[in-house]
């Protein structure tokens, strides 16, 4: 490129800039309060919280930590008692809880009260079956009921029974069971301490049973499904507890799925399950919803001791309102837009395209606007000597002037005119100013004095 096409390009932009400032500052205004108001940039540091120490619910808040942590999310881990201590954190303003995990049925409306809308939280969704486990020992079955099994629950009157920690949800579910079961409270020894030390207490026989509820991937179930003298309480009539309770699933724990060596259990195993969700406070941002979904089916998807690969995450089973952007992941998956650009970049052009084009919608007739203002700048360089022009042939008329002065003023202008440089397309504007110069000039010399003879 030459340099005098540089010089008249550099021109061109010159005079374009400020024509389209006007649009651009508009622009600018909308997508800024656009991004103010849709705010599509997700906080980087959530609390979420978990259950008591060695717990499924500690495992899974270190895998979720984990999970997001590549995107710059980091998750705090909040230790707890468990289920009813997760929703009183996320209930409780102040408690800095995001997200928690929260088991099936532990949400109870107060008296007089029946929407869970009204309580600002939402459901992630059902993650996997946290089955009730009632573990006994085969000793103490034979002391109190003289055969090595427990077969009912009613059958528990008078045992030394853990139900629970409280702010766990066992603690409702158990005292659920008897009451389904016409089981006093006052007809059972019970403690309620929490998971780690009652299976102390449990193996060393200070309790003959501990009824807890987890995922079969807490250590201490599966310890205690290995533990010689240790019996697994078969729920006979699981599906009728299913129908009674409607947030319990009936499942059957399968033989040898503990061990197939050594056959463990020996037999099938009916239990029965609430399901674990993720429940968040309503104004948790939609892009972390959408990272604690893609987690959840990476974590939660494979097949497992009761679901089958892809069940879960899914939205039944749940207590509360489903998260809307929850219902979309489970409706059409992760936003396709992730599967070609980093996370950040996907989720702003997620949230913002309504509004990118809805602004560009109202840019296009201001659009219009910009060559008339380009048009409008460029002539007015060569608009403005024609003012001065006017005005040498204003004083030439009224022969108020000098025509000597008149004639350098113009020849003044015509020297200023000649260094204005216009883009190629407005030139003639330029050379109609010299015409009009070369007018005025004529008139300048036809009213000047003709010098007189001799001298």
């Amino acid at each position: 490129m030459s340099f005098s096409r540089l010089k008249l390009l550099i021109l061109s932009l010159r005079d374009l800039i400020p024509a389209t400032a006007p649009v651009i500052l508009v622009a600018l205004l909308l997508v800024a309060g656009a991004f103010w108001l849709l705010d599509p940039t997700p906080p980087k540091r959530l609390v979420l919280a978990t259950g008591a120490p060695q717990s499924a619910y500690e495992v899974l808040g270190q895998r979720y930590r984990d999970a997001l942590a590549p995107y710059g999310i980091h998750v705090e881990l909040r230790p707890s008692a468990g289920s009813a201590e997760n929703l009183d954190l996320l209930l409780a303003p102040d408690s800095g809880v995001d997200i928690a995990f929260v088991q099936g049925g532990t949400w109870r409306p107060p008296p007089g009260e029946h929407d869970p809308e009204d309580l600002g939280l939402v459901s992630l969704g059902s993650l996997f079956y946290e089955p009730v486990w009632l573990f006994y020992r085969e000793d103490s079955a034979q002391r109190l009921l003289k055969k090595p099994r427990l077969e009912a629950l009613p059958e528990l009157q008078g045992w030394r029974l853990n139900a629970g920690a409280p702010g766990s949800g066992v603690k409702v579910l158990a005292e659920e069971l008897l009451e389904l079961n016409a089981i006093e409270a006052s007809a059972l020894q019970l403690s309620h301490l929490a998971n780690t030390p009652a299976v102390v207490e449990l193996l060393e026989g200070r309790i003959d049973a501990l009824l807890f509820v987890s995922s079969p991937d807490s250590p201490l179930v599966q310890m205690l499904l290995q533990t010689p003298g240790i019996r697994l309480f078969s729920f006979a009539q699981a599906q009728a507890y299913a129908r009674k309770l409607p947030y319990l699933s009936a499942v059957t724990l399968p033989r040898g799925v503990v061990d197939l060596g050594r056959d463990l259990p020996a037999e099938d195993v009916q239990l029965i399950a609430p399901t674990a969700s993720l429940v968040a406070r309503d104004g948790l941002h939609p892009a972390l919803v959408q990272l604690f979904m893609q987690a959840a089916t990476r974590i939660h998807g494979e097949p497992g001791w009761f679901a089958r690969k892809g069940e879960f995450p899914n939205a039944t089973g749940t207590d509360l309102p489903l998260s809307g952007e929850a219902a979309r992941y489970l409706r059409s998956g992760a936003p396709w837009l992730q599967r070609y650009l980093p996370f950040w970049v996907s989720n702003l052009v997620d949230r913002m395209w309504v509004a990118l084009v809805s602004i560009i919608a109202v840019l296009i007739p201001l659009s219009r606007l910009v060559p008339p203002l380009y048009e409008f700048r460029v002539r007015s360089r060569v608009f403005r000597w024609y003012a001065r022009l006017r005005e040498v042939e204003a004083e030439l008329e009224r022969g108020s002037a000098d025509p000597d002065e008149l004639l350098r003023r113009l020849n003044d202008i015509e020297n200023r005119a000649t260094r204005v440089t216009l883009p190629l397309s407005y030139a003639d504007e330029l050379y109609a100013l010299r015409q009009h110069i070369d007018l005025v000039r004529g008139k300048l010399k036809a009213a000047a004095p003709a010098p007189r003879a001799g001298t």
